[in-house]
């Protein structure tokens, strides 16, 4: 086993911890050299209290390996064999703009759904463009993990516009839906009894389920999990970080399949919209929660005597997102060929969409990278929202890209989340001139709107 350097983009984050704790689980299939923790000037104080937390978790596990701060990502990067990505621009204000403005058009307000999705991947995609150029020069034979979000229109612009054919992009939904799935069908909620076969795009995927002896149970575990009337003496909610509205289950009976628990957006969305609406009226939507849940975190992390990661962790929503990072690099390493889900290559497939778009899918992790399982066609009713929501993720990555106003517009009128016509213009503009430092790309635009009189008010 080859000793490697691994680099973490957004190493100030709080789930650090999580990232160490899996690192340090997988320390007889991973020798690590170095482990180099990457922030910006305005994370320098989390980076600076993760690191040290990160350090004493190494030590109290016996290992010798050499951890670095810093807030010089090309010094990080040299000679590295693998490179995560875990940063978010214009930090946690910049998701409760994400969510707040939206939601004060009366339309939804999530990180990577709608208007708040769209302009967290205006402010990403530049950034990992950026590191890209950075890694061509510096490590040209690293792999990229990308757990920051949107994480599948990332990957995808990664792949396809900055020329990272060696990029995978993780996110921990399915792992959620994975244990919940062994609970209803009565197993322990670690097991991995159940094949799970998973496909579509990232927070907009569906899976089939299979028992170890080849039977299907994906129409068992609809009238288990979504059935009212056989509903179960258990918590099998799938998600922590979401409004666990329930799903209409002639809808799901209908698909055949098991829905992602971010389809509650687009299947459900008034009642989404309404518990939204009232968490906006008394500022405690996500992004808010998310806030002081991390400040809490931040303060556990201080204290010199703790050495592990604490279970509060959990509450902050994305829990194993870091563990999965840690098994593909292990994956990929040791050519394991873990069965993950994972964002990658089409290569045919789900016949449905392009050979060289970027999907969420079950595959196989070997030491060349995923090989993803076929899927094939979906039904109608599935095939129609996935083809439309891949045509506005192009969209998306076009006018990140490229700082095309039009490009953007278009983009809020092919989202089923934003209703489309004049108040999605005035919104889009204003999100524009409050995103004006994190949009490099749109400065000729925002400068015009701001000529125009358009302005970011704060009292939303």
């Amino acid at each position: 086993m080859s000793s490697i350097k691994i680099v973490t983009i957004g190493g100030g984050s709080s789930y650090t911890p999580e990232l160490i704790e899996g690192f340090i689980k997988r320390q007889h299939e991973l020798d690590i050299r170095e482990l180099w923790l990457v922030d910006i000037e305005d994370g320098k104080e989390k980076l600076e209290i993760v690191g040290e937390m990160a350090k004493r978790m190494v030590k109290a596990a016996g290992l010798d390996w050499d951890i670095h701060l810093t807030l010089d990502r090309r010094e990080a990067l040299k000679d590295a064999d693998y490179v995560t990505t875990q940063f978010r621009v214009g930090l946690l204000d910049a998701r409760i703009r994400d969510e707040r403005i939206p939601l004060s058009y009366g339309m939804t307000g999530q990180e990577t759904n709608g208007a708040g999705g769209i302009f967290k991947a205006f402010r990403t995609i530049p950034v990992i463009l950026g590191i890209i150029e950075d890694m061509k020069e510096l490590c040209p034979d690293a792999w990229l993990v990308n757990f920051t979000n949107p994480a599948g229109m990332v990957t995808e612009a990664a792949i396809k516009v900055g020329g990272w054919a060696k990029t995978v992009g993780l996110c921990n939904v399915p792992i959620g839906s994975f244990k919940s799935n062994h609970i209803a069908m009565g197993y322990e909620e670690d097991s991995t009894k159940l094949f799970h076969k998973y496909a579509g795009l990232n927070h907009f995927h569906w899976h089939r389920v299979w028992e170890p002896n080849g039977k299907e149970v994906t129409a068992e575990l609809i009238e288990r999990i979504y059935n009212p009337e056989r509903q179960l003496d258990k918590d099998i909610s799938d998600m922590k970080n979401i409004h666990q509205s329930p799903f209409q289950y002639e809808q799901v009976r209908h698909l055949g399949m098991l829905p992602c628990g971010y389809h509650r957006y687009y299947y459900i969305t008034e009642q989404m919209l309404n518990e939204q609406l009232e968490a906006y009226k008394k500022h405690e939507t996500r992004a808010e929660t998310v806030k002081r849940t991390e400040a809490e975190l931040f303060e556990l992390y201080k204290d010199p005597a703790l050495d592990y990661k604490p279970e509060q962790l959990t509450k902050r929503g994305g829990t194993h997102y870091s563990d999965a990072a840690c098994e593909l690099i292990a994956s990929i390493h040791n050519d394991k060929r873990t069965e993950m889900v994972v964002s990658t290559q089409n290569n045919g497939a789900i016949s449905d969409l392009p050979y060289d778009s970027i999907i969420e899918v079950t595959s196989v992790i070997t030491g060349h990278g995923p090989e993803p399982h076929n899927w094939g066609s979906f039904k109608p009713a599935a095939r129609g929202m996935l083809q439309l929501m891949k045509g506005m993720e192009e969209t998306v990555i076009e006018a990140a890209v490229t700082g095309n106003y039009d490009a953007a517009l278009h983009a809020f009128t092919i989202n089923p989340l934003i209703t489309s016509g004049d108040t999605a213009k005035e919104m889009l503009n204003v999100m524009l001139v409050a995103n004006k430092d994190y949009l490099p790309q749109f400065k000729d635009k925002i400068a015009e709107l701001e000529k125009a009189g358009v302005t970011f008010q704060k009292d939303w």
